[in-house]
């Protein structure tokens, strides 16, 4: 049975070269940013990332960060812009906080 063409999909599947070449220039968010230690400018220890929340339209919006805690317990979760982190390959800084700032945020539960 031929399908009707109204029924025809009317988008690629897949990707094309040039999203290809745009794709392999991302980060891997197992390999450089899911629990990596996030650090300040003055290079102190702050938080460690904990999830990534990736909107509809294909945009990483929100790192949340784990802060303070021991072993997971009394840990407080924080929803951070992902454009005000610093990722490359080495580390993830977030430049101008503190633990106590992102202490002082409104916990983040998913739901």
């Amino acid at each position: 049975m031929k399908p009707n063409a109204s029924h025809v999909s009317k988008f690629t599947l897949g990707l094309t070269s040039e999203e290809l070449g745009v794709v392999v220039k991302g980060w891997s968010v197992k390999k450089e940013i899911l629990g990596k230690e996030v650090y300040n400018d003055k290079n102190d220890d702050i938080g460690i990332i904990k999830d990534l929340l990736v909107t509809r339209d294909q945009a990483i919006s929100y790192a949340i960060i784990g802060v303070g805690g021991f072993l997971g317990l009394d840990r407080h979760d924080v929803a951070i812009p992902m454009h005000q982190l610093c990722v490359n390959k080495e580390k993830v800084s977030l430049p101008g906080a503190t633990r106590g700032s992102l202490e002082a945020l409104p916990d983040f539960e998913h739901k």
